[in-house]
């Protein structure tokens, strides 16, 4: 697919859910021809959500991509999810665009997405477009909605068009630059008319255009210089240097429009291919070699190849999709390339270029492009394909942490293994899914972004794996633990008419400090023990102790001397002395003021100002313990110790809480005491649990 690099574009559209991305690249796609109707995400026709759990849920899920001409110009659309849920694979395949589209909504203004879009665009160095959406809405409010642009992003953000109208009268927008007004005589329709700006739009496109040519001016010292001294810039200059303005970040352009209606979309479309930054405008690729050192490559056809693997697909019969974006060089089907993460070679079968869910075969691709190729062995996503004689590896940004989590069960029995294989080939596809077992709980636990994020999960594997399973919170691993000292005999003695079983032992039992496990000491004097049988005691008490004595749970932090005890010559063995071992420990362990203990959370919890006090009262109420603040920006930061029983559904609670506005990060920190009040309930509770499980 050989194509005049400085007329390719490709840019990923970012919002927060429900401003009408997804609507935009659809009104996009028709009036380019890609499609022969305006598709809606309401009607449930879209070619860009197109997955069963996207058209259920009326939201973006899977990152879509869609290449299509446009007046001559190839745009690679890269359609990306807008709930916080779905935020590792916005992130992820940010990776491979050249810039950001981000839509904001004309009636609800920035929310906390578009916020995080933006961070993520900034830590990326993408050049930004800003595009206010649903102008035809009802209470659509376009000055107040820059107004809201330019007070959370800056004054670098300008109108580059305005509308004409606003709700059920919007028919048309100005372009600001060129002093023109483009009307709709149709909703829904390619057509439009071109006519003079009227004149009660006059006063704003002067005030715009003036805002306009002085961000251009700022960008490009020799033009700074030539606006201070004459006050004005020539056609041809500001013509250039808008485009410079918007590569070197230091201008953010705001057009309008609707992609339901499709108004205004053909100049936000013409406004792309005139002015967005090409491949070679973003300059070369920064990696390192497979030794560390610094590496580049220039984004031309000339250079060596290399790729970004930014997402992976699997389908049950197709198989897997790898979708790359390329940086340098060109390839073509049927070549090898080397996967310089995994240290591998890989055989390209076709290329393919991405529509949506469908796929068309190219021969070959150069910088820019986003293409797929299938059934790659080894290929996951954040690899770095490249030519093997120069490798080179790209990074992908660190993925945000898991934040919630749930335990998954079989609706059938025997279906574990099927569960973990499946949930595997999605996790290929999926980078922020986790899943382990908890060897303590005897759980297999899932873990997300959230709710969503894991009943998205677990629709998607009945329908490409036939897999249907049960969800719960998962169970706390308490643990046990003595408080006091005791010194206890464990006898076991039974007589079967043969040989029969003899074991003795006097052990004493007493705490150790938080976190220091299991001691176990031989204090046997004068052979009472024979040394063959001090495992055995050793092992019973181990064994027993991984059920506790108050609600089945392990105990920790205790030492146990073998003080004493007393054999058979022959009904002695290793079994009996291994009962008299756990025999002993459960009568010590109850005599030694036994209680249970909880895992306790170390929390960093980052909210608004205007949140602090709620979280923090909140935090109280789940009886946790602020152990200090600090402020970053218009944000605090609150550090907390709370119970792990008390935040298992903490990430929907928090965005309840904050309006999707607060994060958060979890790690275990140590084990505690549980309150006196809370302990019988608890203890209760595990043995109703157990007598069920024994049913």
């Amino acid at each position: 697919m050989k194509e005049d690099l400085a007329k390719v574009r490709n840019f990923a559209l970012g919002a927060h859910t429900g401003a009408g991305k997804t609507s935009l690249g659809e009104a996009m796609l028709f009036m380019a021809g890609a499609t022969t109707r305006l598709n809606k995400v309401d009607q449930g026709n879209s070619v860009l959500d197109f997955e069963p759990e996207e058209v259920k849920r009326k939201i973006t899920i899977s990152a879509a991509f869609y290449t299509f001409d446009w007046n001559k110009y190839t745009f690679h659309l890269i359609d990306t999810p807008g709930d916080f849920n779905f935020i590792a694979e916005t992130q992820t395949v940010l990776h491979g665009a050249d810039g950001v589209v981000i839509v904001v909504d004309a009636v609800d203004g920035v929310k906390v997405q578009t916020e995080k879009v933006w961070e993520l665009a900034e830590t990326l160095e993408h050049p930004r477009v800003i595009f206010i959406s649903k102008v035809d809405k009802d209470r659509a409010d376009f000055k107040r909605v820059v107004e809201d642009i330019r007070n959370n992003f800056g004054d670098k953000c300008v109108p580059v068009t305005m509308p004409i109208g606003l709700g059920e009268q919007f028919k048309g927008v100005v372009d600001v630059l060129h002093g023109k007004a483009f009307i709709y005589p149709e909703p829904e329709s390619k057509q439009f008319n071109t006519q003079d700006v009227p004149p009660e739009f006059a006063s704003d496109v002067e005030t715009y255009r003036d805002q306009l040519v002085e961000r251009i001016a700022e960008a490009d010292d020799g033009l700074l210089e030539k606006y201070l001294e004459q006050g004005a810039l020539d056609p041809e200059e500001i013509e250039k240097g808008l485009r410079m303005a918007i590569t070197s970040r230091k201008l953010v352009p705001i057009l309008c429009g609707s992609g339901v209606t499709g108004i205004g979309v053909v100049q936000f479309m013409d406004f792309m291919a005139r002015y967005f930054p090409s491949p070679i405008d973003r300059g070369e690729r920064t990696g390192k070699t497979p030794d560390g050192q610094p590496a580049s490559r220039k984004p031309l056809t000339e250079e060596p190849f290399s790729a970004l693997v930014i997402k992976t697909l699997n389908d049950p019969y197709a198989g897997r999709l790898t979708i790359m974006r390329v940086f340098s060089g060109t390839v073509s089907s049927d070549s090898t390339v080397y996967n310089a993460t995994k240290k591998s070679k890989e055989r390209f079968g076709s290329l393919l270029l991405l529509q949506g869910k469908t796929q068309k075969q190219i021969s070959e691709a150069g910088p820019g492009s986003v293409v797929a190729v299938a059934k790659l062995k080894d290929t996951m996503t954040g690899d770095t394909l490249c030519d093997e004689k120069q490798p080179i590896l790209y990074e992908l940004l660190p993925l945000p942490p898991v934040v919630y989590s749930l335990a998954v069960e079989p609706k059938s029995r025997g279906d574990e293994e099927k569960i973990f294989s499946s949930l595997a080939r999605l996790m290929e596809e999926d980078v922020a899914l986790k899943l382990e077992r908890n060897d303590e709980t005897k759980e297999m636990i899932l873990s997300g972004m959230g709710e969503i994020h894991i009943e998205a999960t677990v629709d998607k594997l009945q329908r490409k794996f036939g897999v249907e399973v049960n969800l719960r919170l998962p169970k706390v691993p308490y643990k046990e633990t003595i408080r006091g000292k005791a010194r206890v005999q464990g006898k076991y003695k039974k007589q079967t008419g043969g040989r029969g079983q003899y074991g003795d032992c006097w052990i004493e039992i007493e705490p150790l400090p938080r976190g220091e496990g299991f001691k176990f000491v031989d204090k046997i004097v004068g052979g009472v023990i024979p040394k063959q049988f001090i495992p055995a005691v050793e092992k019973g008490i181990v064994e027993a102790a991984k059920e506790g004595v108050l609600a089945g749970y392990p105990t920790i932090d205790f030492k146990v001397d073998l003080v004493d005890g007393s054999y058979h010559p022959v009904d002695s063995s290793e079994l009996a002395f291994k009962i008299a071992g756990s025999m002993a420990f459960k009568k010590a362990a109850m005599e030694a003021k036994p209680v249970l203990l909880e895992p306790i959370m170390y929390m960093e919890i980052t909210v608004p100002d205007d949140c602090m006090g709620d979280i923090i009262g909140d935090l109280n109420g789940r009886r946790g313990r602020v152990l200090g603040m600090e402020s970053r920006g218009k944000k605090q930061i609150i550090k907390a110790l709370v119970p792990m029983v008390e935040v298992l559904r903490y990430a929907p609670d928090l965005r309840s809480m904050t309006a999707g506005r607060g994060m958060f990060v979890m790690r275990f920190d140590h084990y505690e005491e549980v309150p006196l009040q809370l302990q019988e309930k608890i203890i209760e509770q595990a043995k109703a649990e157990k007598e069920k499980e024994s049913k």
